[in-house]
């Protein structure tokens, strides 16, 4: 059935009414909802706020390296170790490394490049930040909904943005609902934040529907995959932060390595691959395993023991790429806008920002009475901010790497090395993109096949095991959330030109190509294992993948990642 069936048959649905509706419980969605309050406290008023978070609970589908920048947390939460939010590890040490295949270069102190430097800055999991986040919000009186999944976007005669809808639950594979069948519920609201994350679903939607992107250049990606060890005792070195260029990627393929050590002998670490690689033979999980077996990297996991896996597409295209953050009825937020700095590899930081940024501005247009307008405000604020400085100084980074590898290194020493030392605040000149990370591959036979060596079990792993310890699961019986607009093209074009490149760059074995009984090809998407990172969605050559919520509560839940 299709949903207009759907509701002409059990609607209407219920709809509950809220001054500001958030749709995802990240750093970014949960800024936005604890700056509501705290302005409402401030005032002496009330602000109804609602945040809807698709994972079990917050933090469950949060994915991030990662070293956190606390400027913003600070601003936000001032007494935030006081209050024991877990920031345990302050950086004790930087080291940026050049891999060949056997051997490294180790950047001397004084040249490592100021968007490396983390002074001050602190190596967490972001998955328990932002439930730390969750418990704060919620004491200041934020409702949130863990388990339910923004499905639609809902909207006003006029057009402008009334409110979402979350999901029907009970729904089997032929689309027809079963005995546990529940109607999806509406949320209305003055302003809907949409806080989903890079690539979110319905924030796609939206800036396609309001053109937020008219006049920027394409927005850029990038796949981060990602292990969480626990390590022999002699190896730990708490506060660790080691980032690495070169090997195993190639000159033309942008990506890099990351090993970040954590408390209690664990470390966190895993390769970020840009999207707009051009061989299909490239495996983003192959080439991070294969990282893990460099010797600057495998002396620290030998011994220790793999806890957790997960794998999130990050965007990168950074002040360039930004789409207009407002259209009538609400703004995007976080990553959902593409405000992570690229250069730092740091988004947490940018999103509760702008999400503070938002909270500002729609807490004035609630107190003034307004409703489903544009927050001009919040990108006024943005332009003034902190932020709109440090992204205007990091604006070239991902463009400079398609000219290579090693001519992009070598501008990102120029641009965060040696300008900053001649007064420059940001480069004096700017380069931009011309075409989306999907129009990039070329045909198989035109590029080198990629031979990678069998895992090990050990130090290497094949990516079932991988998702087992991701924790991921959805109910099976539930429609494939990973749909295809075209059920033919998959072995018409993506298997016949690019040779099925759906089934290396998903980290997660969603996709593969199986025989039928008469010999024929046919791709099987097992959707159940999932982990929700989007690579499919950006990085699929024909754009035929479109990536649609599944019921809520199920995908990945990560434990300290």
């Amino acid at each position: 059935m299709t949903q207009d069936e759907i509701l002409a048959q059990y609607g209407p649905r219920e709809a509950m009414e809220y001054d500001v509706v958030i749709v995802g419980g990240g750093p970014a969605g949960l800024s936005t909802a604890i700056r509501l309050k705290q302005l409402a406290a401030e005032k002496g008023s009330e602000v109804n706020v609602c945040v809807l978070e698709k994972g079990s609970e917050p933090g469950a589908h949060i994915l991030s390296g990662a070293v956190m920048d606390p400027r913003a947390l600070t601003e936000l939460l001032p007494n935030w170790k006081a209050d024991g939010a877990p920031l345990n590890q302050p950086v004790s040490d930087d080291q940026l490394l050049w891999l060949t295949e056997t051997g490294a270069f180790d950047t001397p102190k004084f040249l490592i490049p100021n968007n490396f430097h983390n002074d001050g800055n602190y190596v967490i999991s972001l998955g328990n930040v932002v439930r730390w986040l969750g418990q704060q919000a919620e004491a200041l009186g934020v409702e949130i909904f863990p388990g339910f999944a923004a499905a639609e976007v809902l909207y006003n005669e006029d057009g402008s943005v009334k409110g979402v809808a979350t999901g029907n639950l009970g729904v089997g594979k032929d689309g027809q609902p079963n005995e546990n069948f529940q109607l999806g519920m509406e949320l209305h609201a003055k302003y809907t934040v949409f806080a989903e994350g890079a690539r979110g679903h319905l924030g796609k939607q939206l800036i396609a529907k309001f053109h937020l992107d008219e006049g920027k250049d394409p927005q850029a990606y990038a796949i981060g995959v990602k292990e969480l060890w626990e390590i022999d005792p002699a190896k730990h070195k708490p506060g660790l932060v080691v980032h690495t260029a070169g090997w195993p990627m190639k000159n033309d393929t942008y990506g890099g390595g990351f090993l970040y050590h954590l408390e209690d002998n664990k470390v966190t670490l895993g390769l970020v691959a840009g999207l707009n690689y051009s061989n299909p033979w490239l495996s983003p999980f192959e080439e991070m395993q294969r990282w893990k077996t460099h010797p600057r990297i495998r002396q620290f996991l030998e011994g220790g023991k793999r806890l957790s896996y997960g794998a999130r597409a990050i965007t990168t295209g950074g002040l360039m790429s930004l789409p207009k953050a407002v259209f009538p009825g609400g703004a995007l937020v976080g990553c959902d806008a593409g405000y992570l700095n690229g250069a730092r590899i740091k988004g947490s930081h940018a999103a509760i920002k702008s999400g503070m940024l938002c909270a500002e501005a729609a807490f004035e247009a609630v107190q003034a009475g307004r409703q489903h307008d544009e927050l001009a405000a919040y990108p006024a604020a943005f332009d003034r901010s902190w932020l709109r400085e440090e992204l205007e100084s990091s604006r070239n980074f991902k463009s400079w790497f398609k000219y290579g590898n090693l001519i992009g290194g070598l501008m990102v020493g120029i641009e965060h090395w040696l300008l900053p030392r001649l007064g420059f605040k940001s480069p004096p000149w700017s380069l931009h993109r011309e075409k989306a990370d999907h129009l990039y591959l070329k045909p198989a036979a035109e590029c080198e096949k990629i031979a990678y060596p069998k895992p090990d079990g050990k130090l290497t792993f094949d990516r079932l095991s991988s998702v087992f310890v991701s924790n991921t699961n959805h109910e099976e019986q539930q429609p494939a959330h990973l749909t295809l607009k075209d059920a033919g093209v998959p072995v018409k074009i993506n298997l016949a030109k690019y040779a099925g490149p759906e089934s290396r760059y998903c980290p997660a074995g969603v996709y593969e190509y199986v025989k039928t009984e008469d010999g024929a090809d046919r791709l099987q998407i097992n959707a159940q294992n999932c982990v929700h990172c989007k690579t499919c969605d950006i990085k699929d050559p024909t754009q035929n993948i479109v990536w649609v919520t599944p019921e809520g509560g199920g995908g990945p839940n990560y434990a300290g990642m």
